[in-house]
């Protein structure tokens, strides 16, 4: 923007600020046409110099199946923090859960920083909400590792790891979703280490002589076979979106139990309390304070997943970079590929 100090009017200042204006509605207009077309997600329409999520390859849209293709299969969600999962993935574990996943939820940090009250009194909050937004999804169970919130770089990342392993093969995890952990833009030390630290665990987990105290114990090795990544930076990649319109109620419903720090959570009834001091009202929130937070939630915290499923035809969505069963390094053979070659070519011994 020009300055007055630099000699210019106020008439002519108005008349160059109108004019970026147009230009940059044109641009973005163009932009959008363009890359709409493509199927890419746009940045932001605040500040186009900020990246949204990056497409990858040919992008598999994943709807709601009535039929349970993955009965007998063990899902975990791998997060943070008490607000990951809601935002992050909560459609997709409903879908899975739905479609016969037994899913587990494991939380790595004690939450101690983000709530009301002593730090104490934050983490028993957090991990009560934890178990009521874990209902509304459907998870069999949740499991707190109980390190500090905001410092997990404090902790051992053997000792993590371990840990880790030590569910996979205990529950027999099939699937895994989780923070990215090569993710752009990653701010929050936890959300990075949380990542890595699954990434190592799901591979290291189905080798014979990792952790052979737990194979002495009764365990077997045991590999994850699919993993789900967070796209929730910007930049970050994804290769799937995963239609939640089916289950946008249990992701509301998790979202409004985060009252001790989420972004959603409480607003509804604070903005209904907010309004009635100044004598009005909002019908749309409704009368209770619970509908309040869930309507609040529907009417201002699902703008994103609209604009993930918008270009895919979509009405709400989730984008996730998936990672499918087999190697994930150059020269990794496929265990399909070999069985399908003996079948084709294998002939009896004489």
């Amino acid at each position: 923007m020009l300055s007055h100090a630099c000699g210019t009017t106020p008439q002519i200042e108005r008349s160059v600020q109108n004019q970026y204006r147009l230009c940059y509605a044109k641009i973005m207009v163009d932009r959008h046409s363009h890359f709409s077309a493509k199927g890419i997600l746009m940045p932001s329409d605040q500040d186009p110099r900020v990246p949204w999520y990056n497409p990858e390859g040919e992008v598999v849209v994943a709807t709601k199946t009535n039929e349970k293709p993955h009965k007998g299969k063990v899902l975990a969600a791998v997060q943070a923090h008490a607000d990951d999962i809601p935002f992050f993935c909560a459609g997709l574990c409903a879908k899975l859960i739905d479609e016969g996943y037994t899913a587990y939820l494991i939380q790595t940090t004690n939450d101690e920083k983000c709530g009301p009250g002593t730090m104490g009194e934050t983490i028993a909050q957090n991990e009560r909400e934890i178990e009521v937004l874990a209902a509304e999804i459907g998870f069999e169970q949740v499991i707190h590792l109980g390190y500090r919130n905001h410092f997990l770089d404090e902790a051992a990342p053997t000792e993590l790891r371990a840990r880790l392993v030590y569910l996979i093969r205990a529950l027999k995890i099939d699937t895994i979703t989780t923070f990215n952990p090569w993710g752009h833009w990653e701010e929050n030390p936890d959300h990075t280490i949380t990542g890595q630290a699954v990434e190592a665990a799901r591979w290291m987990a189905g080798m014979g002589k990792d952790y052979p105290e737990q194979l002495v114990c009764g365990m077997q090795p045991h590999s994850v076979k699919d993993l789900y990544y967070w796209a929730m930076r910007p930049g970050q990649p994804f290769n799937t979106v995963v239609d939640i319109a089916d289950y946008i109620d249990e992701k509301v419903a998790s979202m409004s139990a985060n009252k001790a720090q989420g972004p959603a959570g409480a607003h509804g009834r604070r903005l209904k309390e907010r309004l009635a001091r100044e004598g009005k009202r909002l019908p749309a929130l409704g009368d209770d304070d619970e509908e309040a937070d869930r309507q609040y939630i529907r009417l201002f915290g699902l703008q994103e997943y609209q604009r993930i499923g918008a270009p895919y035809g979509l009405a709400y969505a989730e984008a996730f970079y998936y990672m499918p069963p087999g190697g994930t390094f150059t020269g990794a053979m496929s265990g399909a590929d070999i069985e399908a070659y003996i079948a084709k070519h294998a002939e009896d011994l004489p």
